[in-house]
């Protein structure tokens, strides 16, 4: 009995032990997971992160990660299944469900995806930038089927040059097709696929077909360990400007940036990185103006209106640029707006996830009439749900190519060949010019009569905290966002309730929130993004009114607040571009409450000495109060505090994130 007892001790122990053990392999593919996803390594963060899920460690946070290594890696429908597991199990990151909703609207599952983005939209301290797009989305899937209606005269092939792995931007150069693949040995750490490079192939003297296998555009155009994508010509041929980057040399920063290359003698030269490059930005899909003048581009540096913007720089003949010029938010939204081209008669056409679309990016036109820009999203069948870009015309306006990876397609992106009908029918009955007010399908009128939208904002304030509680007599200042000129001034009731103030298309405007007991603050409003295509319009006369909520914050003694996204370069103290925008708006808050005097603190993390990090820290917080100085704020309102590791966050942080939480810049308000 005795030795019974002893060898089922001995069972337990050893079920015990491999139990730990599973648990240790747990943590520890977890841990890599999370290292993987920190460098943008997501296909290797997602075999992480899997192998922890196996074993149920951390299972809502495991599946969100999931999620989002997918969603990050552009494969929005394999995160679905993730998102969903996460949101029943609680998960607490704040844009789960959009990003979940998104991925349905991908997916083309528009009902589903509107209930969740209006539920999104009701949740508590959701972020107000995502929810006026969770609610603008809405509206968009509302009226998705009157998109999928909206079809051009146009037929689809695929094209034989088309793999397994991923094949997109297509342009064309004399009689050759060039464009981006994926066919390199190096593998790409973020999707698990080859690296990208240029290829060229034949175009066939049949509509649609190539000739030949494709092979490498330049072995001068080739660098084995980065990804080398979007080519651009100059109208004679013989300037190529193209993205290269992603090498993973930089921790997951966005190294793409913009190369040219010049055929000289018949052979390219060795690319060069331009000057109109921001080193802390992606750069990416150029195109030529039809007269080789102008570099149209897209970027996500700082001042933008979104994510990725469209800009444009001028060349002259020594090839020098100017300085890159964002091209404005009648084209530019809050999301990703790229791949642009410019057609024959000057029309540009891009692509966009952050106009109304069928879902992620979509094809879309601009044109300009008496110095209003008219967007238009050009139906099927060149939208999808899915990604469709890159658009380029051949020989004429009527046939050409771009890329999608639409189901059906042979590998991720495929290039398609379109071609629309080579002359009009003129037998049809009258009424068949699209432009004619009396035409049944022309989008801007009813009846012969054009639609019209009167734009509104209203909204509420409330106090901020745990339990928000309207805040009655506060007084809303409406401004231009380029001057103090005011435009209306409104009152809050005692629900904390104003409005209505009509707006116009394509303004952006102020919001100066003022109340006794509250630090008065500036809200941003903007309609770029928000005009209703007409085509969702069903009335001659539409109404409609968005709404915000602001929230105050009490004006206390030695009450402190976190400046977001401070970054300062490794052991360095300078203000970098990206810090000084956000400087900007404390200079703004201190100037909209002038008699409010602060202490400007910074903190480091806990992995350097006790005297070198109080010293770094009082550094970076002087180096801040002189920026704030310059910018018109007396020094007498301003101390500078160096507190180095002696205040921290996450006294025993391990993960970046923790250490990354320790860095930070406050400031505290010492009078007022």
């Amino acid at each position: 009995m005795k030795l019974f007892r002893s060898y089922s001790t001995l069972l337990v122990c050893f079920a015990i032990s491999l139990y730990l053990s599973g648990c240790n392999s747990a943590m520890q593919a977890y841990k890599d997971g999370q290292k993987k996803f920190a460098n943008g390594e997501y296909d290797l963060a997602i075999k992480g992160f899997q192998k922890a899920a196996e074993e149920n460690y951390e299972p809502v946070q495991t599946s969100y990660l999931i999620a989002e290594s997918y969603r990050l890696s552009n494969r929005f429908k394999e995160s679905i299944p993730y998102y969903k597991k996460a949101l029943d199990g609680g998960v607490t990151n704040a844009d789960a469900q959009f990003q979940y909703a998104y991925a349905l609207k991908t997916a083309g599952q528009y009902e589903e995806a509107s209930a969740q983005f209006a539920a999104f939209a009701k949740g508590q301290n959701v972020p107000q930038n995502l929810q006026e797009r969770a609610l603008r989305e809405v509206e968009i899937l509302r009226i998705a089927d009157r998109l999928r209606t909206q079809k051009m005269e146009a037929e689809l092939k695929d094209l034989p040059i088309n793999t397994n792995g991923t094949e997109f931007a297509p342009t064309i150069v004399g009689n050759e097709l060039v464009f981006s693949s994926s066919k390199k040995e190096k593998i790409y750490k973020n999707n698990g696929m080859p690296m990208l490079g240029l290829y060229k192939v034949a175009i066939g003297s049949e509509p649609g077909n190539t000739q030949g296998n494709p092979v490498l555009f330049s072995q001068e155009i080739f660098a084995e360990d980065a990804n080398e994508a979007s080519p651009a010509f100059s109208p004679d041929g013989k300037t190529l400007v193209f993205a290269r980057g992603n090498t993973g040399k930089k921790n997951s920063s966005p190294d793409v940036d913009l190369y040219m290359s010049r055929n000289i003698n018949g052979q390219w030269t060795a690319p060069a990185i331009l000057p109109i490059n921001d080193s802390l930005a992606w750069d990416g899909s150029p195109a030529f103006s039809r007269d080789g003048k102008t570099l149209y581009f897209a970027s996500n540096r700082v001042g933008g209106a979104g994510g990725i913007d469209l800009y444009r720089t001028n060349m002259d003949a020594s090839g020098r640029f100017s300085k890159p010029v964002n091209m404005g938010r009648d084209i530019n939204t809050a999301g990703d707006d790229m791949f642009p081209y410019v057609a024959e008669g000057g029309k540009l056409y891009f692509a966009s996830d952050g106009h109304p679309g069928l879902g992620k990016l979509d094809l879309f036109s601009a044109t300009r009439s008496q110095g209003v820009i008219s967007i238009e999203n050009l139906g099927l069948p060149f939208n999808s749900p899915q990604d469709d870009f890159g658009l380029v015309f051949y020989q004429n306006l009527k046939k050409g190519f771009f890329a999608s990876n639409r189901d059906g397609g042979k590998g991720d992106d495929d290039i398609y060949y379109f071609a629309g009908p080579e002359e009009p029918d003129t037998t049809v009955a009258k009424h068949t010019d699209p432009n004619d007010p009396l035409n049944p399908n022309n989008p801007n009128y009813i009846n012969g009569k054009p639609k019209v939208v009167r734009y509104f904002l209203a909204g509420n304030v409330i106090a901020n905290g745990e339990t928000p509680t309207p805040i009655d007599s506060a007084v809303i200042h409406i401004l231009p966002d380029t001057s103090d000129t005011q435009i209306a001034e409104l009152p809050t009731n005692k629900e904390g309730k104003f409005g209505k103030q009509p707006v116009e298309e394509g303004k952006s405007y102020s919001l100066l929130v003022q109340r006794k007991g509250y630090i008065s603050k500036r809200e941003p409003f903007s309609m770029n993004g928000r005009t209703i295509p007409p085509i969702f319009l069903t009335k001659e006369l539409t109404d409609t009114t968005f709404n915000i909520t602001i929230k105050l914050d009490r004006l206390e003694l030695n009450k402190t607040f976190v400046l977001e996204n401070i970054y300062y370069d490794l052991n360095k103290y300078n203000i970098r571009p990206d810090a000084a925008v956000e400087l900007d708006k404390l200079v703004q808050i201190l100037k909209d409450n002038p008699t409010m005097t602060i202490e400007l603190s910074s903190h480091t993390d806990a992995r350097a000495t006790d005297a070198y990090n109080m010293t770094l820290s009082q550094n970076r917080a002087e180096s801040a109060v002189t920026y704030l100085n310059s910018k018109g704020i007396d020094a007498d309102r301003m101390i500078a505090k160096g507190y180095g590791e002696r205040e921290l966050i996450v006294p025993n942080a391990k993960t970046e994130e923790e250490h990354q939480r320790n860095r930070r810049t406050e400031f505290t308000i010492l009078s007022y």
